[in-house]
């Protein structure tokens, strides 16, 4: 629930977010083939940007600069479709900042670097505190609690952290911290992570979320762009430079009042990807993407409702436990948990099963999918069997080590879906 507090509203107004939204996200291999990993499609209507995008508006923040660099086309149309209607002449914005080589012929070689690069444009906006988001995780948060903790403290810059067990802690950046949560180490992705005060096999993890007072961070980006050792990062680099000399205090991410961590999902491997959406197809999935309290925003293209057709003996259009989003059309055939996005189509007699089926996919008769990942604009020839034999499976598409198909397009012999 976004907070009441007027102080909040102060420093949310007073706030710039600023979106590192350049992933690649390599580990999800031909799913980002043609968008960057932020662009990725969740849930059946969202994709993974909205998340961070509507928590800043749901906290109240509205100065927003996205910045993007890996094949943006897809991130930067969704950005103008659903995310252009602020009011401007209130100071509200979505803007995107792409790497534009505005300081140097590079592109953005580092998280900070990212920003350094657009030092011009963030002085211009003149914001006091600079809220620095990474885009390509799913969560729910009020970034307004963040800024309350890190202006009590008093912070040069505070980070945003999970518990993480000690193994997943190998791909963070692991906090150490004293009895007031400043923190005295920082180190990126360990092959041994230190394990919590009194845990065993439990670390702290910075979620890639930070918060810095303007001017400080203006300072370190500028000592940090002319240090010729640095690959200017704000984990592998400046987190580390501040720690001795600055007031950097970590700040739990964690339910205020029942200081239960709330869902937090990197969605970076095509396994967590596919577990991570058939999540939300089942009774109380720990995601509530029904909370009018805490909308998740997003473009939606006007469509009309999902229809089921047939009931005919062996033939009736049904969705058990499944999720299907506008547009589909269920044709004399049966989903069964699995989650659909707009505009998929199945044919009579087919099956999907354990699928998450992405945007404008058209699924023929007699075919069985099962444990799969279907990308945007397949079609799947009639009597096609996936999910089965996962021998059969890799001599065609991408089987994951959880047992996952990815099926794409050109795994298939067609030409990509020209919107992606």
């Amino acid at each position: 629930m976004p907070s009441n507090n007027p102080n909040t509203h102060r420093l949310a107004q007073d706030t710039l977010a600023l979106v590192l939204a350049g992933g690649r996200g390599s580990r999800l291999h031909e799913l980002t083939r043609w968008r960057a990993k932020p662009a990725v499609f969740f849930g059946g209507k969202f994709r993974i940007i909205d998340f961070p995008l509507s928590n800043c508006v749901n906290s109240g923040i509205r100065r927003i600069s996205v910045l993007t660099q890996y094949k943006a086309h897809s991130l930067i149309r969704h950005l103008i479709k659903g995310w252009s209607s602020f009011y401007s002449e209130l100071g509200d914005f979505v803007e995107v900042l792409p790497a534009s080589q505005r300081t140097s012929a590079n592109w953005y070689s580092g998280t900070a670097d990212a920003i350094y690069q657009n030092l011009d444009i963030i002085r211009s906006l003149r914001p006091k505190y600079i809220l620095i988001l990474s885009g390509d995780h799913v969560y729910k948060m009020d970034y307004g609690a963040f800024l309350t903790y890190h202006v009590e403290k008093q912070a040069d810059m505070t980070v945003c952290c999970l518990k993480v067990s000690l193994d997943d802690a190998k791909g963070f950046g692991v906090i150490s911290t004293d009895e007031h949560n400043k923190v005295n180490a920082f180190n990126e992705k360990p092959a041994e992570p230190d394990p919590m005060p009194g845990e065993k096999d439990i670390a702290l993890a910075s979620m890639g979320n930070y918060i810095f007072n303007t001017d400080f961070l203006f300072e370190q980006l500028q000592l940090d762009a002319v240090n010729n050792q640095s690959s200017h990062d704000f984990g592998k680099d400046i987190i580390p430079s501040l720690i001795q000399n600055s007031q950097v205090y970590a700040y739990p991410f964690q339910d205020q009042k029942s200081e239960v961590q709330p869902y937090w999902r990197d969605v970076g491997t095509l396994d967590a990807f596919w577990e991570a959406n058939i999540d939300l197809v089942g009774v109380t999935p720990e995601l509530n993407l029904y909370d009018e309290e805490w909308p998740i925003l997003t473009y939606q293209a006007q469509l009309p409702s999902a229809k089921f057709l047939f009931r005919d003996e062996g033939r009736t259009g049904q969705a058990l436990d499944s999720v299907v989003s506008g547009g589909c059309i269920i044709s004399g055939s049966t989903i069964e948990r699995s989650l659909l996005f707009s505009k998929v189509r199945v044919h009579s007699y087919a099956k999907v099963e354990e699928s998450v089926v992405l945007p404008g996919v058209n699924i023929g008769r007699n075919c069985r999918i099962k444990h799969a990942i279907i990308d945007r604009g397949c079609s799947i020839p009639a009597g096609t069997v996936i999910g089965e034999d996962s021998e059969m499976d890799a001599q065609r598409f991408r089987v994951t080590p959880k047992g996952v198909v990815l099926v794409t397009p050109d795994m298939l012999g067609q030409k990509p879906d020209t919107i992606i």
